[in-house]
């Protein structure tokens, strides 16, 4: 396992940060990570996350699935709380972004192009009931 495949959570935000993506950007079985940067619903801090991504078009896919838990994941609940503060970064590129849900017409594409970067998705949606989400994330 490489460096960049060992990394998880704030070890591999802090570790991607410090190197624009240098070590983080390519990550486990094929897959590249973008950070996704929200302000807390509760706390009003900016926290950070390294997400799965899939370029599409002139933004990004992302997914919401937490790994097929009932509730959604914190990062997903702090974007509908405070949709204005989202920030993304790709390598050395940070930038404002607008963030949405995918629209039903959207989805059936977009799901079938992030499970085929991380198959797991498939097995994520069949543990939990929630209808898991994909984010589309735009350059603002």
């Amino acid at each position: 396992m490489t460096t960049s495949e060992a990394l998880f959570g704030d070890e591999h935000v802090q570790r991607y940060i410090e190197t624009n993506g240098e070590v983080g950007y390519d990550w486990r079985n094929g897959t590249k990570i973008l950070i996704l940067f929200t302000k807390g619903r509760r706390s009003g801090e900016e926290r950070a996350n390294a997400l799965i991504m899939e370029p599409d078009g002139d933004g990004y896919l992302i997914v919401a699935s937490k790994g097929g838990s009932p509730a959604p994941p914190a990062w997903f609940l702090n974007l509908e709380a405070h949709p204005e503060a989202v920030e993304v970064q790709v390598k050395g590129d940070r930038f404002k972004a607008n963030a949405r849900v995918a629209t039903p017409e959207e989805k059936p594409r977009m799901w079938q192009k992030m499970t085929k970067a991380w198959p797991d998705y498939d097995a994520y949606q069949k543990k939990t009931d929630r209808e898991i989400p994909i984010v589309v994330l735009e350059r603002a």
